[in-house]
């Protein structure tokens, strides 16, 4: 049961992340007209006072995902902070992930982890440490294994696909509009309201809509006015409420599965 919680919790990741994982996807989206992206070109007689009374480009629901995508070129790793409510109780997801290949290494602490879970996953393996464990102890759960928590698990991979995670975004989006510009953690960040179609994004994924999902789902999203990383996200479903923050972008990480003595069985 506590992994089937702490799989859902991370399945949320990715699409608040948007398109973190398919930041190093460089091929472009056929069959659609994204407009022409905004280019600063410098040349000689480019002056401080030029640059300074340059028209402030804000984007639009055809340029924003091109410009994150642009943004998180390159950047293969971040760290999150997770942050659900539900039913008045509070959730928090803290780590480290890499997109290409796909690794998490997470600290979960709330009721629906028994106080506090730990979990690594590495090469579609996933090691869970949990509270009824010695501390630093892991559990081994191989998706292709007859494990109960087997199933769970494989679910869990396929939502982190990054490839299914930039298409459902893709198919599902359906404005992007710019709020406001703001302050950070004294980084300059612009401030969107971006609406996915739920249906759209959930086929693109290859499942059905739950009964009782909204039509429609608004992610507050903080960008960075001038790298275009995504710094916070904000948004609510069916009585949960979720905010997610990044960081540390591109920097190097290593996520490393637990040495085998520390691996036991049930």
């Amino acid at each position: 049961m506590k992994f089937r919680a702490a799989a859902a919790t991370v399945a949320t990741l990715p699409l608040a992340l948007g398109l973190a994982a398919c930041g190093n996807n460089d091929k472009p989206e056929a069959g659609r007209d994204w407009g022409k992206m905004p280019a600063a070109t410098p040349t000689a007689a480019t002056t401080a006072e030029s640059l300074k009374q340059a028209p402030v480009v804000h984007l639009n629901t055809a340029s924003f995902l091109p410009a994150m995508k642009k943004g998180m070129a390159g950047k293969n790793s971040v760290r999150t902070t997770l942050r659900m409510v539900a039913g008045g109780q509070t959730m928090t997801v803290t780590g480290v992930q890499t997109m290409n290949p796909v690794a998490m290494q997470l600290d979960m602490k709330g009721a629906a982890f028994d106080g506090r879970m730990k979990m690594i996953l590495v090469k579609d393996i996933a090691y869970l440490s949990t509270s009824d464990l010695p501390a630093g102890k892991y559990v081994k759960v191989d998706p292709d294994s007859n494990d109960p928590m087997a199933a769970t698990l494989g679910s869990m991979l396929d939502e982190l696909d990054p490839t299914k995670t930039f298409d459902a975004f893709d198919a599902g989006l359906r404005r992007a509009q710019y709020i406001k510009t703001e302050t950070l953690d004294g980084r300059k960040v612009d401030r969107y309201a971006v609406t996915v179609d739920v249906a759209a994004a959930m086929k693109a994924q290859g499942e059905k809509v739950v009964a009782g999902m909204p039509k429609s789902l608004v992610y507050t999203i903080w960008m960075g006015s001038a790298d275009r990383l995504m710094y916070k996200v904000v948004f609510e479903m069916q009585g949960v409420s979720a905010t997610m923050t990044a960081s540390d972008w591109g920097k190097p990480v290593t996520i490393k599965a637990p040495a085998a003595k520390n691996i036991v069985r049930r």
